[in-house]
């Protein structure tokens, strides 16, 4: 690999003022990027990996954004070094997109909804190289070949609506590979995305590196996958890079606290652990303030985490010694997709399709699969949240398949849901404490209002949340922080079966081992019944005594979950499991 600097960051400042603060969002950073090579930037939400990216951009609003101290030295083919910091809007729009190109972490949000997904890859040419109309569309479909979208033409016509998470996420990568820049800035690309899928726009990005010969800045909480792309890595908390090094290195011998615990936040896929060890277990702050090793580390405890073959067997057989809380049978959902001349569905799409299985108390019974196999509508046809084309919805040996609106409503403190945005489920006009107090009172659950309160307070607490947040709305608080308000808000009814959508998707890996082992605690504490929705089969695993693998609406396979993993029957389960990140075998795994 050639060893030609790129990219220079140098002592890099950014800040954000508000009316009585200013926040160093970015801290003295340095790092450098040659020709060719990955660089990883890891740290959990707030820790400064996207605000370096826009930065590099000249993309920060200002105000309340500024770079205030540094140099982002870009060494051009054409112009040799520039000092990125120092050059106008109009300069920096000459390089913005033709040199250095960025992929976002959200591509709905970042592609305009009113113009086709052709149209808008078409003008990132034509605002930087000398082609006609005719010649950018060619361009544009080449391109979308190139990154291996299905039907490239009819995707040219198609707007963003009509495309999956990762069909978006391709088209952006294609616009951002439109004018074959030296560096690739791609800022959290494959966050909440299938796990094939993911791995697919990994192999996508390696392949057009090797024939471009760019640099690429990979931006991501996930350890795991930057171990399958970078060739260095860059660690990030607060705004400072606490440890850099190559992926070898960091990954088999960590130095730094925050670093050793990021890596031991992912399910490990060679053992079952009773809990998930968080950041928080690995460093704490001296009399100092400054971030050290904690002494009474996970390290020396891990061994005591492990949960043994011979104690799970133990545990599953009076496990499944009991009468099941629920049973499946025969269940199908089903969707019109096209309708004749007077509005009679002609055909429709099998969303579930002849599922049946049951779950018993205490279980968690895990389903996993790509986006569209069916899993979040099996999910919500078990509520009534979605009506059933056919088949029996047995809960605690009743048929509630076809019972009336008052009966399931009353059925409803029972069976909760925690869906997978925590923001959009919660309503941003009303208050958190309000919010989780709402549905005490649709079912009148305690005397008064003066009591339910006290409730919501030792449900918050319950949640590592606290009664002076009582007040405060939705949008005040980060990811993972939603989250546990909707655990605390399912947990309002006294339920005995929750319905885990999709809930930690979103959330930062150290985030989403706390949100876990919450969800574990709660369940030995309350009895809980859960059936744990996901396409990450690692999580899926670590939460599961049972899973089930779907595929376009189907029963894929079921079983076990170590077992599925260790021995998995069908081609797509395999396909599932070859595409985890598997990372590489680091100090906190052994």
């Amino acid at each position: 690999m050639t060893k030609e600097i790129l990219l220079e960051i140098n002592n890099l400042v950014t800040v954000f003022r508000s009316d009585d603060d200013v926040v160093k969002a970015v801290n003295d950073v340095s790092f450098t990027l040659n020709r060719g090579q990955t660089v990883g930037i890891v740290g959990e939400s707030g820790s400064g990996k996207s605000v370096t990216s826009l930065s590099i951009m000249r993309l920060i609003p200002n105000p309340p954004g500024k770079i205030t101290a540094g140099q982002i030295i870009y060494h051009s083919a054409t112009k040799g070094p520039i000092d990125i910091c120092k050059l106008s809007e109009a300069e920096m729009r000459s390089i913005r997109g033709n040199e250095i190109a960025m992929i976002f972490q959200e591509p709905m949000t970042s592609l305009n909804p009113v113009f086709t997904c052709g149209n808008q890859v078409m003008e990132a040419i034509l605002l930087h190289q000398q082609v006609d109309k005719k010649q950018a569309k060619q361009q544009t479909i080449d391109l979308f070949k190139k990154v291996q979208l299905p039907r490239p033409e009819i995707i040219f016509d198609s707007y963003p609506h009509q495309l999956s998470g990762g069909q978006k996420q391709r088209v952006m990568i294609a616009m951002a590979m439109s004018c074959n820049p030296d560096v690739l800035i791609a800022d959290e690309p494959t966050t909440a995305l299938d796990v094939t899928v993911q791995a697919t726009i990994i192999e996508l990005m390696k392949e057009l590196q090797h024939e471009n010969n760019m640099g690429i800045i990979f931006i991501t909480h996930d350890l795991g996958v930057i171990a399958d792309l970078a060739d260095k890595v860059v660690v990030m908390y607060k705004g400072k890079i606490v440890e850099q090094g190559d992926v070898q290195s960091i990954f088999t011998n960590p130095k730094h606290p925050y670093t050793k615990g990021l890596l031991a936040c992912r399910p490990p896929l060679n053992k079952r652990l009773k809990w998930l060890p968080t950041v928080a277990d690995f460093m704490i702050k001296n009399e100092a303030g400054d971030l050290v090793e904690n002494e009474k580390s996970v390290y020396d405890i891990t061994e005591k985490l492990i949960i043994t073959k011979q104690q799970r067997e133990a545990d599953h057989k009076t496990l499944y010694a009991q009468a099941p809380i629920l049973q499946i049978k025969n269940l199908s959902t089903s969707f019109p997709v096209n309708k004749g001349l007077f509005g009679k569905p002609t055909s429709f799409v099998h969303a579930v399709d002849n599922v049946s299985f049951e779950v018993y108390p205490g279980e968690t019974l895990g389903l996993v699969g790509e986006s569209g196999c069916g899993k979040t509508t099996l999910g919500r046809t078990i509520l009534r949240l979605i009506e059933p084309s056919s088949g029996q919805i047995i809960y605690n040996g009743r048929d509630i398949t076809h019972i009336g609106k008052r009966e399931m409503r009353a059925l409803r403190k029972d069976l909760q849901i925690i869906f997978q945005d925590p923001y959009s489920a919660l309503n941003p006009h009303i208050t958190i404490g309000n919010a989780i107090l709402e549905p005490m009172q649709v079912h009148r659950i305690l005397a008064d209002d003066k009591a339910r309160k006290k409730r919501v307070i030792e449900l918050l607490e319950r949640v590592s949340m606290s009664e002076s947040q009582f007040n405060r709305y939705p949008h005040e608080f980060s990811g993972g922080q939603r989250q546990r308000i909707c655990i605390a808000r399912a947990l309002a009814l006294q339920p005995k079966f929750i319905i885990c959508d999709e809930s930690v998707s979103a959330l930062d890996v150290s985030v989403q081992a706390q949100v876990l082992n919450l969800l574990n605690e709660l369940k030995r504490e309350f009895n809980f019944t859960y059936i744990f929705i996901s396409h990450d089969l690692s999580v899926v695993k670590f939460m599961s005594d049972k899973m089930i693998v779907m595929n376009k609406g189907k029963i894929e396979e079921m079983g076990e979950a170590d077992s599925i993993y260790a021995h998995p029957q069908s081609d797509y389960t395999r396909r599932l499991i070859d595409a985890i990140p598997k990372g590489i075998t680091s100090t906190t795994n052994n």
